[in-house]
């Protein structure tokens, strides 16, 4: 089914729920903006380049009054995002409805989602459970020199990344990825292993940062250690050169430590939640999500 299908829901209040195209999405990001979210400024293509088909949006007379994205990745796993209904007309049952709608897109893989605190027991009555809660820090990072380990990312570098963020997530997401590393705006960065004289050095972390509506955003910030984290916080809060906002795993304390001590403030908080098991990743690498919008 594409975007162009017709509607997938209709309720006796005339809301009707159907695949949302990206031109639909720009409206539903504003939405974001206003609940204080701080989207990225060119987030939705590289959305829509993981699953073009996990993107809904509920209208009354034509007009949008509710979204949500499911969007899959594999065959086990897909993340729900951008659950908003417009604010002038909640209550009225548009949200709940858009949601059992779009849910369907995502089959029997386990789902999951980054929730507000205001949603999370609606969320856990729909069968998620929280796995750890997640502070969004921002704040404005003394200067300090990355070290040489650290250095922009190219594109050769695409293949051994795509490998190593595997391994810190529940899913493959190459498609993602591929868009994510190279749009326009965003900084992608690559720490690897000290020299020891060999041609190859293995990769040992990277990040990107892009601009957003309120602060520039890092994520993912990925790491095998601490110091490596570090080291590419210090190229990526360099490479922005404004206020930075980064989605903090509470569980991960070295993530933690490393952002209050640059001084930066939390400011947001939500909960990583799944209705089932999800594949064994390295969450001691996470040190800042990509997105919540898309996990």
């Amino acid at each position: 089914m594409t975007s162009s299908a017709g509607p997938l829901s209709a309720t006796p209040g005339d809301l009707v729920v159907t695949r949302a195209t990206p031109e639909d999405w720009t409206v539903v990001t504003g939405w974001a903006a206003d609940e204080g979210w701080n989207p990225g400024l060119s987030d939705s293509a590289g959305f829509f380049a993981q699953d073009p088909e996990g993107f809904f949006v509920g209208r009354v007379g034509g007009e949008p009054v509710s979204a949500i994205s499911v969007v899959n990745y594999g065959d086990a796993y897909a993340f729900l995002g951008f659950y908003l209904v417009r604010p002038d007309v909640r209550g009225r049952g548009y949200g709940i409805t858009t949601w059992k709608t779009a849910l369907a897109h995502a089959g029997t893989r386990t789902v999951g989602l980054d929730g507000v605190v205001a949603q999370q027991d609606n969320y856990r009555r729909s069968g998620f459970e929280p796995a750890h809660r997640t502070v969004r820090f921002t704040g404005t990072a003394p200067a300090a020199a990355a070290p040489a380990r650290v250095r922009p990312l190219r594109p050769e570098d695409l293949a051994a990344i795509t490998v190593y963020d595997a391994g810190c997530t529940p899913a493959d997401r190459p498609r993602f990825l591929e868009y994510w590393l190279g749009c326009p705006g965003h900084r992608a960065f690559v720490c690897e292993a000290e020299a020891d004289g060999s041609a190859h050095r293995a990769v040992t972390g990277y990040g990107v940062v892009r601009p957003g509506r309120d602060a520039s955003r890092i994520g993912p910030l990925f790491a095998d250690t601490a110091d490596d984290a570090r080291a590419l916080f210090a190229a990526l809060t360099e490479a922005a050169g404004t206020e930075v906002a980064i989605d903090v795993p509470e569980t991960n304390t070295a993530a933690v430590a490393m952002v209050e001590e640059a001084g930066f403030a939390p400011s947001f908080e939500t909960a990583r939640m799944y209705t089932g098991p999800v594949r064994e990743f390295a969450r001691e690498r996470v040190f800042g999500l990509t997105t919540l919008e898309l996990g």
